[in-house]
């Protein structure tokens, strides 16, 4: 007598299919619950001033930016790569504002929010 041996993958493939369909029940049942959930996560990250407006900007800290953002092209000591050196640079405040804002040659724009590009185009202008 020879046993079938996909009969335990089929059943175990039925499971699964059947778990899945019913957690995703669940989990469209709790959906304002979910929603609310991580609502409160994102409101509880950013702090509040004494108006009760928003202090990202205040918290906001340049060089961890820099890290996250900019080493892969400026290099690990800003002092160029794969763009040009951030260290000692010649251009003024404005022009560094500029170019954070709206990109230049292979550096695309937008990777600083709007309210902290003067912030960091002080730090670039910090760097020796």
């Amino acid at each position: 007598m020879q046993k079938n041996a996909i009969v335990p993958y089929i059943l175990i493939m039925a499971f699964g299919i059947g778990l899945i369909f019913f957690l995703s029940l669940e989990g469209a049942n709790n959906e304002a619950e979910i929603a609310e959930e991580h609502a409160e996560e994102g409101a509880g990250g950013e702090a509040q001033g004494e108006d009760g407006g928003s202090t990202e900007s205040a918290e906001f800290d340049p060089e961890a930016q820099a890290k996250q953002s900019c080493v892969s092209c400026h290099g690990s000591s800003y002092e160029g790569g794969v763009g040009p050196s951030l260290v000692a640079t010649e251009m003024d405040q404005a022009a560094i504002e500029d170019i954070i804002a709206n990109g230049k040659g292979a550096m695309p724009g937008g990777l600083i929010e709007g309210e902290n590009i003067p912030a960091m185009a002080e730090w670039v202008l910090s760097l020796e």
